[in-house]
């Protein structure tokens, strides 16, 4: 049985619901598919599929140390085929540097990395074309102090581990 695997930032309580908020003032077509508030992050990897007896094991080799740092959220873009994102308003080095030292990991345990040049966001919707965000929103200020070892199941996600810095 395999597990289904990524890293991201994962929000403490007070960030989601502002991420919510922020998702929320969009004006949303029909078809749009508003992703659920306990779903919303920031992806640092997708790993995909990892045999359910390494799990414990990739999880131990993928604690990392990184500085805090703050992100800044305040760009909302609709992205082709209809992906309604949150960017950064600036992406903060320290931010590059833990995403970039993942993927170096991930190499070394012989998982995959993604080829394309990374671009932090939380997805706020799919199916969205035709949205139209709200204007004027204040950035969202997340202070970074951890980021976390996710399992996609069943459209339900769940932290297999957190790291804190």
């Amino acid at each position: 049985m395999n597990a289904r695997l990524f890293l991201a930032l994962w929000p403490d309580p007070a960030v989601r619901e502002q991420l919510a908020q922020a998702r929320d003032r969009w004006t949303w077509p029909s078809a749009a598919s508003p992703v659920r508030t306990e779903r919303l992050h920031l992806t640092l990897h997708f790993i995909g599929d990892v045999a359910q007896e390494r799990v414990a094991t990739v999880a131990d080799e993928l604690a990392l140390t990184s500085p805090r740092f703050d992100v800044h959220l305040g760009h909302h873009h609709l992205w082709p085929h209809g992906i309604a994102v949150l960017e950064p308003l600036h992406v903060p080095p320290a931010l590059c540097a833990l995403q970039d030292k993942l993927g170096s990991q991930l190499r070394a345990l012989a998982l995959p990395v993604d080829a394309r040049s990374y671009r932090p966001h939380v997805t706020l919707a799919r199916r969205a074309g035709n949205a139209h965000p709200a204007q004027g929103d204040a950035a969202i200020v997340w202070s970074v102090d951890r980021y976390a070892l996710v399992q996609s199941q069943s459209g339900h996600y769940q932290v297999v581990r957190e790291y804190a810095f």
